[in-house]
């Protein structure tokens, strides 16, 4: 009986908005903590593995997708969830737009591969790059009715949806690492991926679609989506930009220094970031009508976003010379200044996706997008300069400068738009820095005074004792300043247990 009741809170995101954002918050980090705990294994096992050159391989190629991707930006996932009246009669023109986009996609890949590799002057991505494009056609036959898991809030299937393709990812890529020993085991775990996921699609939802393209429904979404496009193209050259940067200037080597240093210091961004996107931008859809009840929705979403960022980065940073010395290895020991510099960079970046979904859910996209062209503007003056005095590390500092010039004009707005105060917006977040800033001190001292030999064991240990260290500080400045821990305590029971009364 007690597990047929875990299993019904688990499974059914209940009635109201709260219930469902607290359900969905639940399966999204569910999902990342899942996901990236597997990930994380795959990365370690890897790096162990395969040298930089591989990783930086990869990483051109998958730079080639992503900048396809970028100028194709449709933006119709985004109008199907924004939309308030039902959808079903614009799914088979979005899943129609999806195909034709996927081979056009695919069809540009494979011709333009060789122009990519004479670019970075590596030959050997051409033939990944045409993998790729295979994967990218397979992919774009996906069920567009999975769109509804995050639309209604049904994170429970999309946690389905995702984790089946990363086990699919794990199954394929180990054992093909151990056997080839080359970058092309990446590519087959990837290509495993997107074929599963689109198996899978159609199994957990029941939409069939079908090809049509019906023009008025497609220009509705086209129209929603342009801003949509106009930013997309803005984030990847925020994104991607500093990828390209550095492939072409120092190399497919520095390029996988700096983007397993980039993967590892921004889990605390790239894990929240992704959740509290994926959940934040369908709720606030539905708030869009009060502006009063928004402004509190976004404050308890940046202060719980702030509580996992901000220790999370400053744990990497003070941990990143042991983790990488002991876990992926003395030749990955190059990039470890740069993963901390990049630790800033993560933090900063979670708490700025805060804001995204609220601009979206009041159609003022602009107003973001003005933000990212002055974050990109700042980057292009000062990223040349500094990636040539400093290499990978200048790289880091330049997009983490870029990035709080960025982060402090959108706060601004944010202020503006929602009527509220910079401290009252932001003082959760000084009790976390204090908090933060005594945990980093605890391993500092110990690992400094304590320890002298360092094993999987002892780095692990630290870990640990840094996340219960952070829990005191921010216990004890609850009892002596006026900072309130019960949102963050209250909102991690019900998760678990599955009540539904956090907005009461």
């Amino acid at each position: 009986m007690q597990f047929n009741k875990i299993y019904n809170r688990l499974r059914y995101p209940g009635e109201t908005l709260s219930e469902r954002v607290i359900h969905g918050g639940f399966w999204m980090f569910a999902l990342r903590i899942t996901d990236r705990s597997f990930m994380l294994v795959r990365t370690i096992i890897l790096a162990r593995l395969l040298a930089p050159n591989d990783f930086g391989l990869l990483g051109i190629a998958m730079l080639a997708l992503a900048t396809l991707e970028s100028f194709t930006q449709t933006g119709i996932d985004a109008a199907l969830i924004q939309k308030k009246e039902d959808t079903k009669a614009y799914l088979d023109s979005a899943w129609t737009i999806q195909i034709l986009r996927g081979i056009i996609l695919s069809i540009i890949l494979a011709i333009g591969a060789s122009l990519v590799g004479t670019f970075f002057k590596e030959p050997r991505a051409i033939m990944l790059i045409r993998v790729l494009a295979i994967s990218v056609f397979i992919f774009s036959f996906r069920n567009i009715g999975i769109v509804y898991f995050r639309k209604e809030l049904e994170f429970h299937k999309q946690f389905v949806y995702q984790f089946s393709g990363t086990i699919a990812d794990l199954a394929v890529t180990i054992p093909a690492a151990f056997i080839l020993k080359s970058v092309w085991a990446l590519v087959f775990g990837l290509l495993a991926r997107n074929v599963i996921l689109v198996i899978i699609s159609y199994i957990i939802h029941s939409y069939r679609p079908t090809f049509k393209l019906d023009i008025e429904k497609t220009k509705e979404l086209i129209n929603f989506g342009k801003l949509i496009f106009a930013q997309s193209i803005i984030l990847f050259l925020l994104v991607h930009g500093d990828d390209a940067f550095v492939g072409k200037i120092l190399g497919a080597a520095a390029l996988g220094f700096y983007q397993l240093a980039y993967r590892f210091s921004n889990v605390a961004a790239t894990e929240v970031t992704h959740v509290i996107s994926g959940v934040t931008i369908p709720a606030y859809s539905k708030l869009q009508d009060d502006i009063g009840k928004l402004r509190i929705a976004l404050k308890k979403t940046l202060k719980f976003t702030s509580f996992i960022s901000i220790p999370l980065a400053s744990g990497v940073f003070i941990l990143a010379p042991e983790f990488t010395r002991i876990f992926l290895g003395n030749k990955w020991m190059p990039m470890v200044p740069t993963m901390q510099v990049l630790c800033l960079f993560g933090a900063m970046r979670s708490i700025g996706a805060t804001f995204g979904p609220v601009y979206r859910a009041l159609a003022k996209v602009y107003i973001a997008l003005k933000i990212n062209i002055t974050q990109l503007l700042v980057l292009v003056i000062i990223i040349y300069p500094f990636t040539k005095y400093w290499g990978i590390l200048g790289t880091s500092i330049a997009i983490t400068l870029s990035l709080f010039v960025a982060l402090v004009l959108t706060s601004r707005r944010i202020i503006e738009v929602l009527d509220t105060s910079f401290y009252d917006l932001f003082e959760p977040l000084l009790f976390f820095l204090v908090a933060s800033a005594g945990m980093v001190f605890m391993i500092w001292t110990i690992k400094t005074y304590f320890i002298t030999t360092f094993n999987y064991f002892t780095v692990v240990s630290l870990a640990v004792i840094g996340v219960a260290s952070f829990w005191v500080f921010i216990y004890v400045i609850s009892k002596i300043s006026s900072f309130n821990l019960h949102d963050i305590t209250s909102f991690l029971k019900d998760s678990v247990r599955g009540k539904r009364n956090v907005n009461k």
